[in-house]
């Protein structure tokens, strides 16, 4: 029944069918990837809180992941809905801390046929270009959170990298580098953003600082 009742909805499978599903072109071959549950319902709960992003000021929460719960999926399911559904020009920027999960989530994005850095470069190879990939309207920018390198007047527009509000920012293992001088200049450089957090690891016990800074 619970299946039957979660799944086999007229709404909620017709939104599986449209907005769930994806082929991955891997290694190994093309596979076809459908959303477990925690990712339908964490990404439509993106979704609304994308909708309400003025009123919650730019903070749309945190996705909290287990270690292989397909986070790379669960943003592509995110991203690819935005564009499909609330319409306008998004602009995604994944950022991540490392170099290994940034080629990672970059691959996933390709394989689905979301990104090619070879055909439309989107792939941030320094602090001055990831500034320009930000003032190109790109649909995707991957980047490093260490090439926000630069510190940004808040108070000054033209240091700013983007005052769009339709620029939103993901950031992969939130818990690490979003509470330092690098995010810093970040949320500065792009002061209107729109930030959720990805993280595979429990939020701060003592104060949560995770679901205070998303």
């Amino acid at each position: 029944e619970t299946l039957l009742r979660g799944v086999c909805g007229k709404a909620q499978l017709l939104d599986i069918f449209e907005n769930f599903i994806v082929f991955d072109e891997t290694a190994s071959g093309l596979i076809k990837v459908l959303a477990r549950n925690h990712q339908y319902l964490g990404v439509n709960r993106a979704i609304d809180a994308v909708r309400e992003r003025k009123a919650r000021q730019g903070k749309l929460g945190v996705f909290w992941h287990t270690q292989g719960a397909g986070k790379s999926y669960s943003m592509v399911f995110f991203t690819r809905k935005v564009h499909r559904k609330l319409g306008g020009n998004y602009t995604f920027v994944i950022c991540t801390d490392r170099d290994d999960l940034d080629t990672q989530i970059y691959k996933t994005f390709a394989g689905c046929g979301l990104a090619d850095n070879d055909r439309e470069p989107c792939r941030a190879q320094s602090g001055d270009h990831l500034k320009r990939l930000l003032s190109e309207h790109k649909a995707y920018v991957f980047t490093l959170v260490q090439k926000f390198n630069k510190p940004v007047d808040p108070k000054k527009p033209e240091e700013w990298y983007s005052a769009r509000d339709d620029v939103i920012v993901i950031t992969d293992e939130a818990h690490r580098t979003q509470y330092g001088m690098l995010a810093l200049n970040m949320r500065n450089s792009l002061p209107n953003a729109g930030y959720i957090g990805f993280t595979g690891t429990p939020l701060f016990k003592e104060d949560e600082i995770t679901r205070r800074v998303f």
